[in-house]
């Protein structure tokens, strides 16, 4: 539902600002991933989302599940939510944190075009280059062209990166016809 994204992207926008303010950005990556995968216990999720369980309640047996292994703002997060009885949004507000984190470090998307399918190691190595050429981390998604003839063409942001035979044949050609 569209006002719960929405929510959950703001309150990932909050996060954020404090986690930045105070450094613990990679501290809250790591907290938000272990209170979104709570969120996969059904009895967790009906009794910190049920109006009838008083939020005092709820405190007490939230500090006990967690107790030491997330910080304390990360708890008050949990308890705000539980007050709202919108517990099921952590794993929504986790991954806008995600997005808004990965787009600060400017990490850039990258697609892998080649003319039959990569495997993962071909794949890790291009990924390789391409991270050296950018000097960003890269998300890399991939797209099968047979037309490409060999190789790949690979997109980062708007540069496009050639590794394709069909353009080492067409670089040769033009050196022919050019006569050097």
């Amino acid at each position: 539902d569209m006002a719960r994204v929405v929510s959950a992207r703001r309150y990932a926008q909050a996060v954020l600002q404090i986690a930045t303010e105070r450094n613990e950005v990679e501290q809250w990556l790591a907290d938000l991933e272990v209170l979104a995968s709570a969120t996969r216990n059904e009895d967790f999720v009906i009794f910190a989302d049920s109006p009838k369980v008083p939020t005092a309640d709820k405190v007490k047996v939230m500090q006990e599940a967690f107790g030491d292994s997330i910080s304390q703002l990360a708890l008050n997060l949990t308890y705000l939510l539980a007050s709202r009885n919108a517990i099921t949004s952590l794993p929504d507000i986790a991954d806008a944190f995600e997005d808004f984190v990965d787009r600060g470090k400017g990490v850039e998307r990258a697609e892998v075009t080649s003319s039959v399918a990569l495997d993962q190691e071909t794949l890790d190595g291009i990924s390789d280059v391409l991270r050296d050429k950018v000097g960003k981390e890269l998300l890399v998604s991939t797209k099968v062209d047979p037309s490409i003839l060999g190789g790949f063409v690979a997109k980062v942001g708007d540069r496009v990166i050639d590794g394709s035979i069909r353009t080492q044949f067409e670089n040769m050609r033009r050196h022919l016809t050019q006569g050097n």
